[in-house]
């Protein structure tokens, strides 16, 4: 193990084989970057999740619309859309740790104004401020999300699943206890609290990761997103990533009016069945993450056999007009839970599986690279949650949300199908493991 960078040594001509050696322990760096990207994967996304409960009902009562609401999830999509393009190509040139500390500072700051929202005029004024604000707040997001894959990869070469679905831990914790969370303070101190709460905790961030987080240099890539895309599979995972986010910015948009119209439910409640999604989520995650990491041919299979899951739980959620059921709660519950444990059996594989993709098209390994494939994920992502509030808005308010689960179940059955045949028909190239980060790449431990 090399002392100054902290990073264990190997040669790469021996990845295939077996090795007899101990797993190497984690170095104080990786433990480090590990702290830190999992207190921004935990603020970003409580900060993010609180709205689903109560916002949606809120914003109703101040003159929106369905399809209104719809656009206001939608628009922070987009914005996060254009951000994780223009961010990921340019990682190397503003620096990935600096990205990070900007995009926790700006969302920090829309956080707390958002909480200030409910005392514009209802009407045209209050729809423009949300849009205004969530759209910088999705910058910031795009930000701090981007630079966070792209040095989790970097750091963790060969582990980038079993870290990523570590490190999804702190996302399904946020997810869990923003709904609840936010609910409970909305009922008990109104609108604003909740926002200031959590908006001071996401700025409490920067600071601490300001002098946690490793700094790493690297040199920019001549490589584009378009030659990403000339990538038949690659093209095809991303349509899985778009159909999973595209399901949950539909949930977003949408199940807490159907829960609270149909089973007469309040926030609070609403944001502790929301649990059925994200719990199952936050369980699977981290033994998704090594077993794919462990066994890299199971990942499309993993990819496929999750779609599968997912379409099932769309059908049922509603459930689907043609069954003729009228599906109780617990019912809703359970395929909430369905989705949510397929979501993390599907969603896991995407990321190192692309990446392993890049490189055997000829990227150059490096932060350059694994920032272009970040910001891709990261854009194919939000345009999943552009449609999924929209699209999903606008069914449900002209046919009803039995029809527009459907629809979002046909989506990942799709996508399921085409991964499937593709996987069938084409066979898998062998894996190749990127090159662990250099002394030159690095600098010391705790530079700001």
């Amino acid at each position: 193990m090399d002392a100054d960078n902290g990073f264990p040594q190997r040669d790469v001509s021996t990845v295939q084989s077996v090795s007899t050696e101990p797993p190497q322990r984690m170095t104080k760096r990786q433990i480090l970057t590990l702290i830190s990207i999992a207190s921004v994967n935990f603020s970003s996304m409580i900060c993010y999740s609180i709205l689903g409960p109560f916002f949606p009902n809120e914003a109703v009562k101040k003159g929106a619309s369905q399809t209104d609401i719809g656009l206001i999830f939608g628009c922070y999509a987009v914005c996060n859309l254009i951000g994780s393009l223009i961010l990921g190509k340019f990682i190397v040139q503003i620096g990935a740790k600096f990205m990070l500390i900007a995009g926790l500072f700006v969302s920090s700051g829309c956080t707390i104004i958002f909480g200030l929202l409910d005392r514009a005029p209802a009407g045209p004024t209050f729809i423009a401020l949300c849009f205004i604000v969530r759209s910088i707040d999705a910058l910031g997001f795009a930000a701090a999300m981007t630079s966070s894959f792209a040095l989790t990869a970097k750091i963790f070469p060969n582990n980038v699943a079993t870290v990523l679905g570590s490190l999804e831990i702190f996302t399904g914790l946020g997810l869990i206890l923003g709904p609840p969370v936010g609910g409970w303070f909305y009922q008990s101190f109104g609108y604003e609290v909740p926002f200031m709460l959590l908006g001071c905790f996401l700025l409490i961030m920067v600071p601490f990761n300001i002098f946690v987080l490793p700094t790493i240099e690297a040199d920019p890539s001549k490589d584009s997103f378009f030659r990403l895309l000339t990538n038949v599979k690659i093209l095809l995972i991303s349509y899985v990533i778009f159909t999973l986010s595209a399901g949950l910015g539909f949930l977003d948009a949408t199940l807490s009016l159907f829960a609270i119209e149909k089973f007469n439910l309040s926030p609070g409640y609403v944001g502790l069945i929301m649990l059925g999604l994200s719990l199952p989520y936050c369980l699977a995650s981290p033994v998704m993450g090594y077993f794919t990491d462990k066994y890299p041919a199971t990942r499309s299979w993993f990819m496929v056999s999750g779609g599968l899951a997912t379409a099932l739980g769309f059908c049922l959620l509603g459930p689907a007009p043609f069954l003729n059921i009228n599906g109780p709660l617990w019912l809703l519950v359970v395929m909430l839970g369905v989705i949510g444990f397929s979501l993390g059996m599907t969603a896991l594989p995407t990321f190192p599986e692309i990446i392993t993709c890049v490189y055997e098209e000829g990227f150059e390994e490096g932060l350059s690279t694994l920032g272009m494939v970040s910001g891709l994920f990261g854009a194919v992502w939000s345009f999943g949650m552009f449609y999924g509030p929209i699209v999903g808005g606008l069914i449900t308010q002209n046919l009803s949300f039995e029809w527009a689960a459907l629809i979002q179940g046909g989506l990942a059955f799709f996508a399921a199908f085409l991964l499937g045949l593709h996987y069938i028909f084409h066979k898998q190239p062998p894996q190749r493991a990127p090159s662990e980060p250099t002394e030159e790449e690095t600098t010391p431990l705790l530079n700001p």
